[in-house]
């Protein structure tokens, strides 16, 4: 897919009032995308579109991905100009609590699962039969390397994150033949509000995580998301693996 001086091309970013989200929204508007900027934070995305409306098309919807009327009904609200997504990242989802299984709490689990899992399959199957008729588009997910390599306490976030690596892996499968490509980019330690929001809002603890480490940024994400769907048609980047480089694995940190 390429720009054409009439139509930029269109890029759907979930979870783009903070983080990762927001991050790429702003490097995907200076390279020139339209884009549809999602998220639950009504005032964030109104600031973020005030911005990047003096470098491109910008619209916004605000809903929860992990309620599937509200995703249908805001793709559906798209007006005719923007019904055309030719690029979805589906970024939205979070960490909440690090605890052993005994010890968790089942309103965590259910977030974990409705945002990470269930999330990306309702804005998925909301924006896929559109890029089907048209016999193109690009499908990118923002996993974890918890995808690859559970570790102590993420139990129950580490899964969710490797069903979004096997969704990845299927829906690529599934749309074999239709033009359209699929793929996903999996984090290591990224400095962003994850850990506040892990921690619920103990700011001291999340901290801690990013001690003596020079974790990414999430504009180092947003920079390779911009890579990956700037690919030529004929190549998809489908499985994309980055850690600091003071990380090796999970639990294995160097820390200064």
């Amino acid at each position: 897919m390429k720009h054409t001086k009439e139509q930029p091309l269109c890029a759907l970013v979930t979870g783009a009032s903070s983080g990762i989200g927001q991050a790429t929204a702003r490097e995907l508007a200076h390279k020139g995308y339209r884009l549809v900027i999602c998220g639950r934070n009504e005032a964030a995305l109104n600031s973020l579109s005030r911005e990047l409306s003096a470098m491109t098309q910008v619209h916004s919807l605000v809903f929860d991905v992990s309620d599937k009327s509200e995703v249908q009904k805001a793709i559906d609200s798209l007006p005719p100009s923007w019904a055309s997504i030719d690029i979805l990242i589906n970024n939205a989802g979070n960490a909440h609590g690090l605890d052993l299984i005994q010890d968790g709490d089942s309103d965590d689990w259910d977030a974990m699962i409705d945002s990470n899992i269930k999330g990306v399959l309702y804005v998925t199957q909301a924006v896929l039969p559109q890029m089907i008729q048209r016999g193109q588009g690009h499908i990118l997910m923002v996993g974890s390397t918890a995808a690859k390599e559970v570790y102590p306490k993420g139990n129950v976030y580490c899964a969710t994150k490797a069903a979004v690596d096997a969704l990845a892996q299927g829906i690529r499968m599934d749309l074999n033949g239709t033009g359209i490509k699929v793929g996903a980019i999996h984090p290591g330690m990224v400095h962003t509000s994850f850990s506040a929001v892990r921690f619920k809002g103990d700011q001291a603890r999340a901290e801690a995580v990013y001690q003596g480490v020079d974790p990414l940024q999430a504009q180092d994400i947003a920079e390779l998301i911009c890579f990956v769907v700037s690919r030529p048609s004929h190549v998809n980047i489908a499985d994309l693996v980055v850690m600091p480089t003071d990380q090796a694995s999970s639990t294995i940190v160097a820390r200064k």
